[in-house]
């Protein structure tokens, strides 16, 4: 196995363990039982790139590589076995922005490296990063996050969009690799921390007489 490959099959494997503990959160959020929380986890940690897979035409990744789900699974059982937190919401929230900021480059380098167009691999970076969790909200009853006007997919298509530009200007994996991640991760970050979101839209609906 290459650098490269090499490279992308460990950051798979990290970005879909931490959102499968988003997943598992979101079930604890919600007080379901141990099954709840495996399935949760493991639908949000490869549903965003089961998805990028069948639409590049791509084997999907975890078919034949069970680890990914056990991987999912091991992240539930440590968030079922910390018991009752006051702080699952606070750590939903960044490890929600540490696996985003991982798959947004992740999925685009996964799509740049069987030959997709730079610009559509920066479309399934982001696809990556937000099918999971809208999975994962949906099924928790929570707010999709592509309803909410907070900065999220935002965050994700910057970040898919520097790797993929750095990429493109022969930048080396790891460089333009942290400095997506680092895009994405910070972007999120602030919007967390300072309560940053898009603007909405002025217009709205005229009231009808």
């Amino acid at each position: 196995m290459d650098p490269l490959s090499t490279a992308l099959f460990w950051l798979d494997y990290a970005a879909a363990a931490v959102f499968g503990a988003t997943g598992a959160l979101a079930a604890a959020r919600r007080k379901h039982d141990i099954i709840t929380f495996g399935f949760f986890a493991a639908i949000t940690g490869v549903g965003g790139g089961t998805l990028r897979d069948l639409l590049i035409g791509a084997p999907v990744f975890w078919i034949q590589r069970p680890g990914y789900i056990l991987a999912c699974l091991a992240a539930a059982a440590v968030v079922w076995l910390l018991g009752k937190r006051g702080w699952r919401f606070r750590a939903l929230l960044w490890l929600d922005a540490l696996g985003m900021a991982a798959y947004a480059v992740v999925g685009t380098a996964k799509a740049l490296s069987l030959g997709v167009h730079p610009f559509t691999a920066v479309i399934m970076g982001v696809l990556t990063t937000a099918f999971g969790g809208v999975v994962r909200d949906v099924l928790a009853e929570e707010p999709n996050l592509l309803l909410r006007r907070e900065i999220y997919i935002t965050a994700a298509l910057l970040g898919a969009a520097v790797f993929a530009v750095l990429q493109w200007l022969n930048v080396g994996f790891w460089p333009a690799g942290i400095a997506g991640f680092v895009a994405a991760f910070g972007l999120r970050a602030c919007a967390i921390k300072f309560g940053w979101s898009l603007p909405g839209f002025m217009g709205g609906e005229e009231k009808q007489s």
